[in-house]
């Protein structure tokens, strides 16, 4: 499966190997900038832009994705943004969060605890590609022991795609849980929902801790008190019990966290159910959809705030990515792990 990640749904590009030069704040621009790649040094930012107006920002020292502004109207200015992002604030942290947030946390002991996850993981870029300006392409790197990590995010006109490679380059093997988490807007909370995991089973659980997070594990996990007018409101599951969804659109509207996956014990079974591939998200408000595809991932990750969203401004955002969570990932030595997640749309 990992092997064909790349290929699978993706439009074509040659993503080379990563070069070995070291590259500098000052020579950003002019060793990798070219027609719809902007690098900003100042800001350690850099900016795709294909030919129709959709964009991508990223920042490079923690490879953090801060704005996906895809045309999604017709009109000149038919531009919306997608994720929901917040600005550092000194007070939690020096990083934005929100976004579209990569995860990679390493289990060192046998009770599954993970590593705090690390404010900056120092990532460079190491190459870029494009197919005139229909398709743009910037590839990151860093290493982590003795993980050698690679992101590519990549930028089409109606779709864009995030993916990672893990190397292993050490003698034993090494235990992860990931997820690409992105923190899509909303206009309206009763508006907001997600369609395409009718029948999957699901349970209540934490998101994994992340230096961009908005709401911590601990926040995701508490319970809300439901409004005089929440009307078909239920209480979420207890953790560790399995539901399935018996609905074809979850309404978002309410407070939840939960993860859409196989349970261990039917993973067991020679025959058993999988979790689809791709759903959907409604934005009702602005009559927007996005469609989300998971490659190489075993679960999904899916949580709203509800009326918690009020402490952080006034528009609306969910959580939801391919992850896996529920069973760690083991990457042998020299071997590679490669998962992928990509937002496309048909609103125009």
């Amino acid at each position: 499966m990992a092997g064909a990640l790349l290929s699978l749904s993706l439009p074509k590009l040659n993503v080379t190997k990563a070069s070995t030069a070291a590259n500098t704040t000052t020579s950003l621009e002019e060793k990798f900038g070219r027609k719809g790649i902007k690098f900003c040094e100042s800001e350690g930012t850099v900016e795709l832009s294909v030919r129709n107006g959709s964009s991508v920002k990223l920042q490079i020292p923690n490879a953090h994705i801060t704005s996906y502004k895809p045309k999604v109207y017709w009109k000149d200015d038919g531009f919306e943004e997608v994720l929901y992002t917040l600005p550092p604030s000194s007070s939690f942290s020096s990083n934005s969060r929100g976004g579209i947030a990569l995860v990679i946390n390493e289990i060192l002991d046998p009770k599954l605890s993970t590593t705090p996850p690390k404010a900056s993981s120092e990532w460079t870029v190491t190459d870029v590609d494009s197919d005139s300006i229909d398709a743009l392409q910037v590839e990151l790197s860093c290493s982590r022991g003795s993980l050698d990590i690679n992101y590519v995010v990549s930028l089409y006109p109606l779709s864009m795609a995030t993916a990672v490679i893990v190397k292993n380059n050490g003698r034993k093997p090494v235990k992860l849980t990931s997820a690409i988490l992105s923190h899509l807007k909303s206009k309206t909370r009763g508006g907001t929902g997600i369609q395409g995991l009718r029948s999957c089973t699901y349970c209540t659980h934490p998101p994994l801790p992340s230096p961009f997070e908005i709401l911590s594990p601990g926040e995701a996990m508490k319970t809300e008190e439901p409004g005089l007018f929440s009307f078909g409101w239920e209480p979420e599951l207890k953790p560790g019990i399995w539901s399935a969804q018996d609905v074809p659109i979850t309404v978002l509207k309410h407070k939840l966290s939960r993860l859409y996956s196989v349970p261990p014990e039917e993973r067991a079974k020679e025959f058993y159910n999988s979790i689809p591939s791709k759903y959907e998200t409604i934005d009702q408000g602005r009559e927007l959809f996005f469609r989300i595809i998971r490659m190489g991932f075993e679960d999904i990750y899916l949580s709203s705030p509800g009326s918690f969203s009020d402490k952080y401004g006034k528009e609306y955002f969910i959580c939801t990515g391919p992850a896996s969570m529920l069973v760690p990932l083991v990457v042998n030595p020299g071997e590679e792990w490669r998962g992928a997640q990509v937002i496309e749309h048909d609103n125009l």
